[in-house]
């Protein structure tokens, strides 16, 4: 599952700002949250069932789940950062239309999309949670 230094790095990051976007951020950062761990669980998943020469379904599927959480929180959150998360996931699920169209990018460039996109949505969703914070914190609603 885990064979390099950098996964681990990764997944330390994803766990750190899933959590504290769990613990500080308002509703919207902790729905996105938990929908982006969610996924990446779901992703750990099904990455004994998929290859890149094939098409890629469980994850298309999960990258379009996501994509709707994400633009459903554009409609309904007042905060700017699910607009981010939105267009940075519309990147994933264009690579993964790429793969279907027959377009063929390289194995490393599809994976490189995938996961940088994973860490922009991540730094959208942290930034937004710590913003949801220090919102409250300065009415006074948050004591901590």
């Amino acid at each position: 599952m885990f064979s390099f230094m950098s996964e681990y790095v990764g997944m330390t990051i994803m766990l750190a700002i899933g959590l504290f976007a769990l613990a500080k951020g308002g509703r919207p950062e902790r729905i996105g949250a938990a929908t982006m761990l969610f996924a990446w669980f779901l992703s750990i998943l099904t990455q004994n069932y998929i290859g890149y020469a094939g098409v890629q379904w469980p994850m298309f599927v999960i990258d379009l789940v996501v994509l709707g959480v994400f633009v459903a929180l554009v409609w309904k959150s007042p905060r700017s950062w699910p607009v981010w998360a939105s267009a940075l996931q519309l990147l994933t699920v264009a690579s993964h239309v790429m793969v279907f169209m027959k377009m063929k990018p390289t194995v490393s460039a599809f994976y490189t999309v995938l996961n940088m996109t994973a860490y922009g949505i991540m730094i959208a969703i942290a930034v937004g949670a710590f913003l949801a914070w220090q919102e409250r914190r300065a009415v006074g609603q948050d004591t901590e």
